[in-house]
């Protein structure tokens, strides 16, 4: 109970339940007993004390899970494996999901039983089920207080009792032959079985360990502000591991974030700032006069660098003119066929680095992705105003999402309109991100422009031409269009600072 209590905590607390219940469920529907060996999975690599079970202790059912995790237990594979899971639980979990999922895999091809055997696991748990009930059936039977039943009733009871015992006695021999049947059957598989999992746990110890890096490069790269379980953050990086466009996009977002973040400390350090009064602190800049002259007195200067490290130097305290307010930015990417390839990566990365300079300045942030009129909008709020922080999966969610297809601008600016309309997106602008190849109705664009007028707002578009690529309908309603190709530092000041 403790084993299996410990395992649902740990589901319940992490995202990655979800992938470890849809395991066990298509397992489930494959051998019985699969949710137990998932939760002996985990527990086999996360305890520090692992002791089976006597063999007369374990159903019938379950011996082909004590086959895998003895299997898993040989050699120096599980040994490699438990050094990264010990009493971690995230990397537990994950370490069980993949088995799992391999487990699951080899099954399903018959590496490991044909479905005779797997039929004659499901004979088997339902004989037992038998058993169990015809037992309690005898057990109830001597419950009936004989003192209050006639002669006739005491002979009736008896002979069923006498029958009840030969059909517990029956139902247990039969089990018996169908259990010897299968260990025979088992026994002849068991060494094939031990190699192929002892291979793939050398695969789980590896792809655990790229899980982790790529987790970490994620996290350092596009950092959403959120305080990510470390189990989800894991199940992430398997995601990463596996895909190489993700794992280009963060490493562009990482690169265009650092120059969009300097090149905006650059812009705005210098702010006009006037004399407010003065304070303790350590900024040698902003020293009065008299607190430098101590530096040429023998015992003043040791004074000096005591206040220094203790931030207690008298200094001016300055006052910058703040910056006017900017509005929401509601963002629509163009997800059509034409944007596949490196023009996908550019578009994203470009529109994660907005969204890290939006979240910083606690600015709401939606985004509109669009492809052809018939298919539906992917419209993701990415900083809801309580903390203005951004799910991981919500990032995950924008970077996977490409359906392709042709290209409509009216309905995402159409979307884009009615989102300002709303109180909260009030005084927002649209950045409108594509590779121009598109045409609008002249009608719809002339309506477009006399609203954008009405609501005040501004249309920054950033065309990716990365190769074809047109301006010509981006005209039509943008008030300023930026290219993205060989974005040096003066178009990234452009494209980032604008915002």
């Amino acid at each position: 109970m403790l084993r299996k209590d410990f395992y649902r905590r740990f589901l319940d607390q992490e995202l990655i339940q979800y992938s470890l219940r849809g395991v066990e469920d298509k397992g489930s529907n494959l051998l019985p007993h699969f949710a137990s060996l998932l939760q002996d999975i985990f527990c086999f690599l996360f305890k520090y004390n692992i002791t089976y079970h006597n063999d007369a202790d374990v159903a019938s059912s379950a011996l082909l899970n004590q086959k895998f995790l003895r299997a898993i237990h040989q050699g120096a594979q599980y040994d490699f494996l438990r050094d990264q899971t010990l009493l971690n639980e995230a990397h537990a979990g994950l370490s069980t999901l993949i088995l799992g999922e391999r487990l699951l895999a080899l099954v399903r091809e018959e590496k490991f039983l044909t479905r005779r055997d797997m039929r004659d696991l499901w004979d088997i748990q339902k004989q037992e089920e038998l058993v169990n009930q015809k037992i309690e059936e005898y057990e109830n039977a001597d419950t009936i207080p004989e003192d209050q039943m006639s002669e006739e009733g005491k002979k009736a009871l008896q002979k069923a009792k006498e029958r009840m015992g030969g059909e517990v006695q029956g139902a247990e021999a039969l089990l018996r032959h169908k259990t010897r049947q299968l260990k025979e059957d088992l026994n002849q598989i068991e060494s094939q079985a031990s190699n192929r999992l002892q291979a793939e746990t050398i695969k789980v110890a590896q792809e655990l360990e790229d899980a982790t890096e790529e987790a970490e490069t994620w996290g350092n790269t596009i950092g959403t502000g959120e305080r990510t379980p470390p189990g989800q953050k894991l199940e992430l990086g398997r995601r990463l591991a596996g895909n190489e466009k993700l794992k280009k996009l963060a490493r562009m977002v990482g690169r265009m974030k650092l120059s969009a973040l300097a090149i905006r400390k650059k812009v705005f350090e210098r702010s006009s700032e006037e004399l407010l009064e003065v304070e303790q602190g350590d900024a040698i800049h902003r020293l009065l006069p008299h607190e430098l002259l101590s530096l040429h007195h023998p015992v003043l200067r040791k004074d000096f660098y005591r206040r220094f490290l203790d931030q207690e130097l008298i200094q001016y305290s300055l006052r910058g003119v703040e910056e006017k307010g900017k509005g929401p930015m509601i963002v629509c990417l163009d997800v059509s066929s034409s944007m596949s390839g490196d023009k996908e990566i550019w578009s994203k990365a470009v529109t994660l680095t907005l969204l890290e300079i939006a979240r910083k300045q606690r600015r709401l942030f939606r985004s509109i992705c669009f492809s052809s009129a018939e298919t539906p909008l992917q419209v993701l709020d990415m900083n809801p105003r309580d903390r203005y922080e951004v799910e991981t999966k919500t990032v995950m969610d924008l970077a996977e999402y490409f359906p392709g297809g042709g290209t409509d601008f009216q309905k995402p600016l159409d979307a884009a309109l009615d989102c300002l309309q709303q109180s909260r997106f009030k005084k927002g602008d649209i950045i409108f991100i594509t590779d121009g190849e598109c045409q609008v109705d002249p009608e719809w664009a002339e309506q477009f422009r006399e609203e954008k007028e009405k609501l005040g707002f501004s249309l920054f578009s950033i065309l990716i031409d990365m190769g074809p690529a047109s301006l010509g309908t981006l005209k039509e309603f943008s008030d300023r269009i930026s290219t993205i190709k060989q974005l040096t530092g003066d178009e990234a000041k452009e494209i980032f600072v604008k915002f």
